[in-house]
C-alpha cells in the first residue's frame, strides 16, 4: 500500500537522528498531497525543530489539505521548541497518520488536540515498527532511568580474555568498528574501575565521520558521557580518563569519602557522585536514578564480569550485545562476560529474548532483549 510506503519512509528518516536527539525521541515525518511527497523531515538534534516542523518548512507546494505521516504523536506542549500541533493546524493539514503514541505525559494528547480542531487522525499505523525506533526513549520516560545495553566480546567458548588476562584482540576490526557506532548511539558509556586500571581506556567514540542522507551535512560522532564505577576512588589522576576529562564529560561514582581525591577529580572537571548501599558498595539503582535526572537516557555498559553481574542482578539491563569470535581459548580461570556466584540452576538464570544474529566480518553480533522486571538485589 502507498500509505505503508510513506510511513516506512518516515521511519527511515527518523533513524537519521540516531545518537543526536537524546533525550528526545527519534521522529520522522512525510507530507503527501495528490499522491506525491511534497515535504519530509526528521528531528535532527535535541533543541532543534521537530520532524513535523522540518517537513512543513521544506514543502514544495502548499500543504493545505495534505496528509502527514509521522512516526510519533505530535507534541502539544511548549518544551524546548513550540508545539507541533500548532504548526500542523496553521498549515491546514487535513489528515495526520500517527505510528507511536507519546508516553510522555507532558507531550501526549496531540492526537486529541488535532481531532478537536477538525483534523482526521489515524493512530497506531505500523506501530510496532515505529515503536522499535524509540525503545530508549520509551524506557527513559516511563522508568526515569537510562536504558542500559550491556556489550561484550567473547570467544566461541565464552571467554572474554585468555588465562593470562590478554584480551586484545578477541574480535576483528569490523566488529571493533561497529562498537564505536554503539558509542555514538548511546548517551553514556559505563565501565568499572577494574577496566580502567587494567586497560587505561579512553572510552570515547573514534569514528571520524558519519555521512547522513539528505541535506543534513556530515558530522562528527557524538561523544558519550563516561561513567566510571569506582567505590574507593582508586582511579589514577594520570589515567587517560582523568587526563581527557576536559574534553569528554566524565562522571565517577563512588562510596568512599576521600575529600582530597574528590577535590582533585573535580578540579579536573570530573563530576563525582557518592551513592552507597548498606554493605558499602555502589548502589546501582540510585546511581541510575541520578543519571536519569542528568538527562542521560541510555548507557552502553562496557564493564567487566563483576559490574555486568551486579547490573543484571539489580535488574538494570534492557539489552545485550554479544560479539562472538570464531576462537577457542579455554582455561578454567579465564574471564567470562558475567561473573559473580552465578545462578544455582539453569531455570534460575535470566533467559534472554528476541535473539537477532548479524555477521560482522569474521565475527557474529548477537543481540538480545532482557525481560523486565527482575528483582532488585544487593548491588
Amino acid at each position: 500500500m502507498p500509505e505503508e510506503q510513506y510511513m516506512r519512509r518516515a521511519i527511515r528518516l527518523a533513524g537519521l537522528g540516531l545518537g543526536w536527539t537524546s533525550p528526545n525521541p527519534m521522529v520522522g515525518a512525510v507530507i503527501v498531497k495528490d499522491g506525491r511527497i511534497i515535504g519530509e523531515g526528521w528531528h535532527r538534534r535535541c533543541g532543534e525543530p521537530h520532524a513535523e516542523r522540518n517537513a512543513l518548512a521544506c514543502c514544495t507546494k502548499d500543504p493545505a489539505g495534505a496528509v502527514m505521516y509521522v512516526t510519533l504523536e505530535p507534541c502539544c506542549h511548549q518544551g524546548r521548541t513550540p508545539p507541533c500541533t500548532d504548526a500542523i493546524l496553521e498549515n491546514g493539514i487535513a489528515h495526520v497518520v500517527i505510528g507511536s503514541q507519546d508516553p510522555n505525559p507532558k507531550a501526549a494528547g496531540g492526537a486529541e488536540v488535532l481531532r478537536r480542531n477538525g483534523i482526521t487522525v489515524t493512530e497506531q499505523f505500523l506501530q510496532n515498527e515505529c515503536d522499535a525506533l524509540n525503545e530508549v526513549f520509551f524506557h527513559y520516560i516511563t522508568a526515569g532511568r537510562p536504558y542500559v545495553a550491556m556489550k561484550y566480546a567473547m570467544t566461541a567458548d565464552g571467554k572474554t580474555a585468555s588465562c593470562t588476562g590478554a584480551s586484545k584482540w578477541i574480535t576483528g576490526p569490523d566488529a571493533r568498528a561497529h562498537v564505536h557506532t554503539l558509542r555514538h548511539r548511546y548517551t553514556g558509556i559505563m565501565a568499572g574501575i577494574g577496566t580502567v586500571l587494567s586497560d587505561d581506556p579512553l572510552l570515547n567514540c573514534r569514528i571520524s565521520e558519519y555521512r547522513q542522507e539528505g541535506p543534513c551535512p556530515a558530522a562528527k560522532p557524538r561523544q558519550p558521557v563516561r561513567i566510571i564505577c569506582d567505590s574507593h576512588l582508586r582511579i589514577p589522576l594520570d589515567s587517560r580518563i582523568c587526563r581527557t576529562a576536559g574534553q569528554y564529560r566524565t562522571i565517577v561514582a563512588h562510596t568512599h569519602k576521600d575529600p582530597q581525591k574528590q577535590a582533585a577529580l573535580e578540579a579536573m572537571g570530573i563530576t563525582v557522585l557518592e551513592t552507597a548501599d548498606a554493605e558499602g558498595r555502589i548502589h546501582l539503582p540510585s546511581l541510575m536514578d541520578a543519571l536519569g535526572r542528568m538527562e542521560i537516557d541510555s548507557i552502553l555498559l562496557e564493564g567487566g564480569g563483576t559490574l555486568n553481574e551486579a547490573m543484571l542482578q539489580a535488574g538494570l539491563v534492557q539489552k545485550v550485545y554479544t560479539y562472538m569470535a570464531p576462537l577457542l581459548l579455554g582455561g578454567k580461570d579465564a574471564k567470562t562476560p558475567v561473573e559473580g556466584l552465578g545462578f544455582p540452576a539453569p531455570g534460575d538464570g535470566i533467559r534472554l529474548t528476541s535473539p537477532a544474529v548479524t555477521p560482522i566480518g569474521d565475527d557474529l553480533l548477537i543481540e538480545f532483549n532482557v525481560p523486565s522486571p527482575h528483582p532488585e538485589s544487593r548491588a
